[in-house]
C-alpha cells in the first residue's frame, strides 16, 4: 500500500465503479469523492469503503464536503459532464461540459498543486484540451481515457472472432475517441503475430467497424446509459501505472508538441505512464492508410478544438 491520495469528481457509473475499483485493489491509502449529490456521494463512500473492508484493503474512502476536503491529490481522475440530450447539438454538448470542466478545475487546482488530471468527460479530446487550458500546468500532467477503452473493445472483438480462448491479444487504437479513431491491425497481435497475418482484411474490417461502434453498442441495449465497466477499468490502469511508477506503455489522449507531425492538439497515442504523468510519448510508425486515417482524426478533433477557442476561451 503506498501514501498515495486520489480523488475523484463525479460519482456517477464510471466514477463510482473506479472508485470501487481502485478501494480494493488497495492501490492508494486515500480515495476522496467529489459530486454535486451530496447524499449519493456520501451513500458511495460509505458504501465503497465498507466494501474495501470486506476485500481487507487499507483504502479510506471519503465525500468531499468543502474545497479544502478535496486537497493534496495526486492523481485527480474528472468523469462529471452531462451525456448528449436528444435535441441538442454537438457544440451545444460541447460549450456545457467545457463549462463544467473548466468550473470544476478552478474549483480544485490551488488545493491539488503536484496533482495529475485523468480526463474521462466527453467529447474526450475537447475536454483534455479544455482542462489543460483550466488548469495551466505542464502537458504531461494533464491525460485522457480513450485509447485504453477502445483497444480494449478491439481486443474483444478479436477474441471473438478467432474464438481461442487461450489467446494473448494486444490490440493497438490511436486517434481521437470517436468514430475517427484509428485501430492499427498491424501494431495488434495474438499470441505475438501481427493481426494482419492471423486475419484476412474483411475479417479486420469487421473488428475495426465494431470496435468503432462498441460504445453506441452498449448505449443502445442499456437505452437509458452508458458503458462503465470497461470506461472505470481502464481509468484504473492509467491510475495504477501513475502511483507506482510502472512505466506501462497505453493509448492515452495527449496534447501534442511535435510528435506525429501535429502541435498544440490533442489525440490519442501511446504514452509511457510513470510518476509524472506521461513519460514518455511513443511514436508508431504508420503506413500510408493509418497516417491519412490519423489526419482525419486530428482534424475532427480540430474542429471542436476551434468552436471552443471561437465561443468560449474569448
Amino acid at each position: 500500500m503506498n501514501n498515495k491520495k486520489v480523488g475523484i469528481i463525479g460519482v456517477g457509473n464510471v466514477g463510482a465503479t473506479l472508485a470501487f475499483t481502485l478501494a480494493t485493489k488497495s492501490l492508494c491509502s486515500q480515495i476522496v469523492l467529489k459530486d454535486l449529490r451530496e447524499n449519493i456521494v456520501e451513500a458511495m463512500a460509505l458504501d465503497i469503503s465498507q466494501s474495501a473492508n470486506a476485500a481487507n484493503a487499507q483504502t479510506k474512502v471519503s465525500a468531499a464536503k468543502e474545497p479544502e476536503d478535496f486537497s493534496n491529490c495526486d492523481v485527480i481522475v474528472i468523469t462529471a459532464g452531462i451525456p448528449r440530450k436528444p435535441g441538442m447539438s454537438r457544440d451545444d454538448l460541447l460549450l456545457t461540459n467545457a463549462k463544467i470542466m473548466t468550473s470544476v478545475i478552478n474549483e480544485i487546482k490551488d488545493y491539488n498543486k503536484d496533482a495529475i488530471y485523468i480526463i474521462v468527460s466527453n467529447p474526450l479530446d475537447a475536454m483534455v484540451y479544455t482542462a489543460l487550458k483550466a488548469a495551466n500546468i505542464d502537458k504531461n500532467r494533464v491525460l485522457g481515457m480513450a485509447g485504453i477503452l477502445d483497444s480494449a473493445r478491439m481486443s474483444h472483438f478479436i477474441q471473438e472472432k478467432i474464438g481461442n480462448e487461450k489467446s494473448k491479444i494486444e490490440a493497438s487504437v490511436m486517434g481521437g475517441h470517436g468514430d475517427d479513431m484509428v485501430p492499427l491491425a498491424n501494431h495488434s497481435t495474438v499470441d505475438g503475430k501481427s493481426l494482419d497475418t492471423v486475419l484476412n482484411n474483411e475479417d479486420i474490417e469487421e473488428i475495426i467497424t465494431k470496435t468503432r461502434n462498441g460504445g453506441a453498442q452498449i448505449v443502445k441495449l442499456l437505452e437509458t446509459g452508458s458503458a462503465y465497466y470497461a470506461p472505470a477499468y481502464s481509468s484504473s490502469l492509467m491510475v495504477e501505472a501513475i502511483l507506482t511508477d510502472n512505466k506501462k506503455v497505453y493509448p492515452c489522449a495527449v496534447m501534442l508538441n511535435g510528435e506525429y507531425g501535429y502541435e498544440n492538439i490533442v489525440a490519442g497515442v501511446p504514452v509511457k505512464l510513470g510518476k509524472n504523468g506521461v513519460e514518455e510519448i511513443i511514436e508508431l510508425d504508420l503506413d500510408e492508410k493509418q497516417t491519412s486515417e490519423f489526419a482525419k482524426s486530428i482534424a475532427s478533433v480540430k474542429e471542436l478544438v476551434d468552436t471552443l477557442e471561437n465561443k468560449f476561451f474569448v
